[in-house]
């Protein structure tokens, strides 16, 4: 079931997605499939990582990501997706992380619930 988000919410994330680059769920499977290199970022809360996430996935909450990710991906120029329930907490992250001189992050847009959707493997617990 979807959250409702509040208009600031919704205006905040509209704005960080001006300046991100966004990926569908269907290119992130295909870069697994692939198996590119790449780090993928859950960010979202611990009690939804602990339910299930993609396969191959780190945790670093949103709460935590900026505070982290130079000991996770020290080299600013490592490609990097975000993820999240359905693309707007990993908007905003990405947006925090270019700000730190990351370069090569995306944020994939659906985030979770469409690679469920899509019946796309998930990793439990």
């Amino acid at each position: 079931m979807a959250h409702q988000h509040s208009q600031q919410f919704l205006n905040l994330v509209n704005d960080a997605k001006q300046r991100v680059r966004e990926v569908t769920v269907d290119d992130v499977k295909a870069k697994l499939d692939r198996g590119e290199s790449f780090l993928l970022i859950d960010v979202r809360e611990d009690n939804e990582w602990d339910k299930d996430h993609l396969p191959n996935a780190i945790h670093l909450g949103k709460g935590v990501i900026e505070r982290d990710i130079e000991q996770r991906a020290p080299d600013v120029s490592a490609p990097i997706v975000l993820y999240c329930g359905g693309g707007f907490r990993s908007a905003l992250a990405a947006d925090n992380l270019q700000r730190m001189g990351y370069t090569n992050v995306l944020s994939m847009d659906g985030g979770i619930r469409e690679w469920r959707e899509k019946a796309y493997p998930l990793t439990r617990g």
